[in-house]
């Protein structure tokens, strides 16, 4: 085990922080899975539910230790080639993507061989922020210009979140959203922005208007979902997302203070999807307000810890990469949690690192690695800095060393010639 350890490079508050989140989950996942066994087969055994979420953290933990020996810099050019990449799958869940757990979406492929249903979009994000990273950092050479910026930065955004909208609102404006938050530290002028903010918002409503023109279209089946949410959001008009919401409410306040206890959670067997969108309500309902807090808090120092990363960062690109994909993590929290407690509309956003499921738990386990690789080059060169002094250090010991045995070795040795003169006689006479 402490050969294990000695191998982990990096921030390891980062890596203390999401073991505990990982070794966590285990708990709630094992409680709320219940209600999928129960419609699985019917017979309520969760240990198989267990041995699932143990084996997709185990191979998210292998991803990390995989990613964060690789240095980062690496990935500043993969992002731009695997872009493609990421545009071919996001067409291909939009023609041939696979209905999941009963959501009505279409936002997973399955893997060929292996049965393996993917999220394509979480991939997606990952390479997208690497990418605007790598552009904002690449842009601090040359002044950067409206025309220019629009073609090498924002049309493959856009494209990129063109293909993720039809199925996946809320991933789309997460991800909008942060890279937003991106290029304003990344120092992108900020009358940029606002034009781009504005055609976002035009470019959302053009797609809306032709949901309406065509109704029956799949490519716009998922507008009619986007309206009823908001409208019975501000509205409270009862409806499958209203029973979710209600479910959850009443798993919080069932929790009070210090919760009914592990695995005694009522309400998972009522609410839906309570293993992965609802997780948090059960978390409260079992371990009550403490348990919730402390589940904040953790994400908080998560937070905190990407913030300090970020400032010892040695390069531009290092910094950004950091807060592009650590900050995106805790806002996701932070909507997770907030929809459990109905200050949002319910988005289907999981809870990171604690939520059931393969895709999610793998990709922030890549961008984790990715943050960690970071810390672990400012790491090397820190540790490269402190040998060098030490090896200034030895040598001047040494010089010293030599200089004081030199000085023993003149003492030593006279130049007073202390022989008899022959001439003596001589000289005296």
């Amino acid at each position: 085990m402490k050969q294990l350890i000695s191998n982990l490079k990096g921030d390891k508050g980062i890596w203390s922080f999401v073991a505990l989140l990982a070794l966590f989950s285990f708990m709630p996942v094992f409680s709320a899975s219940s209600n999928l066994a129960y419609l699985g087969h019917g017979t309520g055994n969760t240990l198989g539910y267990l041995v699932k979420h143990l084996a997709h953290i185990c191979i998210g933990f292998l991803i990390i230790y995989g990613v964060h020996r690789v240095p980062y810099h690496y990935f500043r050019a993969i992002s731009k080639v695997a872009l493609p990449v990421v545009w071919i799958l996001l067409l291909y869940t939009l023609v041939k993507g696979t209905v999941i757990a009963g959501a009505n979406a279409s936002r997973w492929i399955q893997v060929p061989f292996i049965g393996i249903s993917f999220q394509t979009s979480t991939l997606a994000s990952v390479v997208l922020f690497i990418f605007v990273a790598r552009y904002l950092s690449k842009s601090r050479e040359i002044p950067i210009t409206f025309k220019a910026s629009l073609w090498e930065l924002w049309a493959p955004v856009f494209f990129t979140l063109i293909l993720i909208l039809p199925a996946n609102f809320s991933t789309t404006a997460l991800i909008f959203a942060m890279i937003l938050m991106l290029v304003f530290i990344g120092k992108y002028p900020l009358k940029y922005i606002g034009i781009i903010i504005g055609s976002g918002i035009l470019f959302l409503a053009f797609f809306v208007l032709l949901s309406k023109a065509f109704p029956e279209s799949r490519f716009f089946s998922r507008v009619q979902t986007w309206e009823s949410r908001i409208e019975n959001f501000s509205t409270d008009k009862p409806d499958e997302d209203d029973y979710q919401i209600e479910k959850a409410k009443i798993a919080i306040a069932s929790g009070k203070i210090y919760g009914l206890g592990p695995g005694k959670s009522v309400q998972k067997n009522f609410l839906p999807q309570s293993s992965s969108d609802f997780i948090y309500a059960i978390i409260v309902e079992e371990y009550g307000l403490i348990g919730g807090f402390g589940v904040l808090v953790l994400y908080l120092l998560l937070l905190f810890r990407f913030v300090v990363a970020s400032h010892k960062a040695n390069t531009i690109f290092g910094k950004l990469v950091v807060i592009g994909l650590g900050f995106p993590m805790i806002f996701q929290a932070m909507i997770n949690m907030a929809v459990a407690v109905e200050l949002l509309p319910v988005t289907g956003q999981t809870l990171p690192l604690i939520s059931s499921g393969g895709s999610s738990i793998w990709m922030t386990c890549f961008a984790l690695g990715i943050i960690i690789s970071v810390t672990k080059k400012d790491e090397e060169i820190e540790q490269e800095q402190k040998d060098a002094a030490k090896r200034e250090e030895a040598l001047n010991k040494l010089i010293d060393a030599e200089l004081a045995s030199e000085d023993v070795a003149l003492d030593d040795y006279s130049i007073e010639d202390t022989a008899v003169n022959p001439m003596n006689a001589v000289l005296n006479k």
